[in-house]
């Protein structure tokens, strides 16, 4: 258990203090002692219905013994069922409908032995408050069901709790103690509420300079201005206007101060859009700061407004690159920074809003302008001050690509706020594509790697949540397509097109082609490359091919230009007829060296079209 208690002067720790162990088998008691407490065959019931001892001979005994004369209600289940039933039967009765919650549900059904449900009144002026401040008082700390009517879809000035007895007086003197103790509780949140709406959120934000979000990635102020950054940054590609998206990141955690998030953690980013409003500021920037935090769980919905949709995404983002930066990644069962919930939760914004976004480039940025790549950046700076420039050379397996250091360097002098010396600006301009200044942002593109390739990971489980093969995901993501959207419309038309007889055929004779290829670079120790030469061509099935491949090619070609994977799909199942043909009737490993050379370089080009759409090698079939 996450609690256990102790008692008396024994050692023994357990749930709740024993009072008796029952223990009987074929009608006779088992003997044994546990901490001082001896076995035997009695048992006890309801404290006030139903006391005992009854002693039992058998589970059946058991059962009946304690549902008849001892008012327990042994099994869960019928504790559940009953509860569930009475709560909505008094609210009905009412004209009111119970607010369904099965974690309180399954919490309340383990603390009553036998559960009734009465409803209770409390002060109508208490629905002043947020409902999610009067729900979570309830549940939180008295363990209630919170009710509603059903006309306006409001909170009723009522409340449903599950008693553990019989009251004489029907329970009117527990709904009132009951109300008492709410009334003192709300109250509590009542002042939270007028004192935080008191303080603008600008002065509460203030205060996040003083409270670290990790030692290595700075304060939550630290975070909240690469966040608001980024926001702005994403407001393009999502459709949101640039300076609400950058707004509302500068409020979005100011919440965490407040007082009513102190009381209820749960209500961090909820609070802040109330207290937005309450300010006076947009629609559109209180929703993104209630939203932000969204989706938290597979249940949850996503934010769908431009501007939450922005700043929820770079919330993520920023999250998972600083973690990713300081190398505190998830490892087999541990997670517990929820990094895997956060990607996942860029993944399905991305996807269920139809975001366009080149997700590479942004962790690039991102990854080079937190702390630790600035810090590597600016020391490089001095030391080549000091000392001039130096070699450095590339990690193995790597390759220096100077777009991407040009592109993410000029993005580094953008965001970084203090870059403003002259002195360091004039080495910027010096220096910008020097190579000498690749050890930082190398690894920071190394790093940005490996979270696209995280994200990856989470995006086939979302598509094989969805009902898709995982074999065709593997097939897409090997083309290294970094557009969430793409890649999913890519999925489906691959699915489409591997379900006709053309896409079934045509990847038989891929892997036909595959198979040749391979076994033929194997025997010579080398991959067959260069052109194929149409002047060794002696057979109509390959000239056919050939002009097939070439064909095939432009119109897929200018299909993906135009994002119309089906019409590529359909460009390559032209291929089917001339790629049978061209296995029917001609002799691959022919005996002249050029012609056979020329052959198998007509083969790889019939792997190199497909591999426009998808990497078929992965394909099972």
């Amino acid at each position: 258990w996450p609690k256990f208690m102790r008692w008396g002067r024994g050692e023994l720790r357990w749930v709740r203090p024993l009072q008796r162990i029952l223990c009987v088998f074929d009608g006779k008691t088992v003997e044994f002692e546990i901490d001082g407490l001896k076995s035997g065959s009695e048992t006890e019931g309801h404290r006030v219905h139903g006391r005992g001892p009854f002693k039992l001979t058998s589970f059946a005994d058991y059962k009946e013994m304690l549902q008849e004369k001892g008012f327990v209600a042994l099994s869960r289940e019928d504790r559940r069922l009953l509860i569930e039933e009475q709560a909505q039967m008094v609210c009905a009765q009412a004209g009111l409908e119970l607010v369904e919650d099965k974690g309180l549900l399954d919490e309340v059904t383990g603390l009553a032995e036998w559960p009734v449900v009465i409803l209770g009144e409390m002060d109508p002026a208490f629905l002043s408050l947020p409902p999610e401040v009067v729900q979570l008082s309830m549940r939180t700390h008295q363990k209630y069901f919170a009710v509603r009517d059903p006309k306006t879809g409001e909170l009723a000035p009522n409340f449903v709790v599950v008693a553990n007895i019989e009251a004489s007086d029907g329970g009117k003197a527990i709904a009132a103690g009951n109300a008492r103790v709410l009334s003192a509780r709300l109250d509590d949140a009542r002042f939270f509420w007028e004192q935080d709406k008191a303080t603008p959120l600008e002065k509460m934000a203030d205060k996040l300079k003083t409270i670290d979000f990790k030692k290595e990635l700075g304060t939550i102020a630290d975070k909240v201005e690469r966040v608001a950054a980024l926001a702005r940054e994403l407001a393009e590609p999502v459709g949101a206007d640039p300076d609400m998206a950058e707004r509302a990141a500068r409020l979005a955690k100011a919440d965490l101060v407040s007082g009513m998030v102190g009381e209820f953690p749960e209500l961090q980013g909820v609070m802040g859009g109330y207290y937005a409003r309450a300010q006076g500021e947009t629609d559109a920037v209180a929703t993104a700061i209630a939203g932000h935090y969204k989706p938290q769980g597979p249940s949850d919905a996503v934010p769908t407004e431009p501007v939450a949709i922005a700043v929820a995404l770079a919330d993520k983002l920023d999250t998972l690159v600083g973690f990713w930066a300081i190398d505190e990644k998830p490892t087999g069962s541990k997670d517990p920074f929820a990094l895997r919930r956060a990607a996942l939760g860029v993944v399905r914004i991305i996807l269920e809003n139809g975001v366009r976004l080149k997700l590479l480039e942004i962790l690039d940025e991102e990854f080079a302008i937190m702390p630790p790549s600035v810090h590597g950046i600016f020391e490089y700076l001095r030391a080549l001050y000091e000392n001039g420039p130096f070699e450095y050379e590339l990690p193995e397996g790597r390759e220096f690509d100077e777009a991407r250091f040009a592109r993410t360097l000029a993005k580094f002098q953008t965001r970084v706020r203090f870059v403003n010396s002259s002195e360091i600006k004039q080495f910027f301009e010096w220096h910008a594509f020097d190579r000498n200044m690749r050890p930082e942002l190398e690894l920071a593109f190394s790093r940005a790697d490996d979270l696209l390739a995280f994200f990856a990971d989470r995006l086939k489980q979302y598509l094989r949540d969805q009902g898709a093969r995982h074999d065709l995901i593997d097939a897409v993501f090997a083309l290294g397509e970094d557009d969430l959207v793409l890649i999913v419309k890519r999925v489906e038309a691959l699915a489409a097109f591997l379900e006709t007889e053309d896409g079934a055929n045509l990847l038989a004779g891929y892997k036909r082609a595959a198979n040749i290829l391979k076994a033929e670079e194997k025997k010579d120790g080398a991959a067959i490359e260069g052109d194929v030469d149409p002047s060794l061509f002696e057979q109509d099935e390959e000239r056919a091919l050939h002009t097939a491949i070439e064909t095939a090619v432009s119109r897929a070609d200018a299909a993906l230009e135009a994002e119309d994977f089906e019409a590529a799909m359909a460009a390559l199942a032209e291929l089917r007829g001339p790629v049978d043909a061209f296995f029917e009737g001609v002799q691959v490993n022919a005996e002249d060296e050029k012609l056979r050379a020329n052959r198998l370089r007509l083969l790889t080009s019939i792997r190199a079209a497909l591999s426009r759409v998808a990497d078929f090698s992965k394909i099972a079939g």
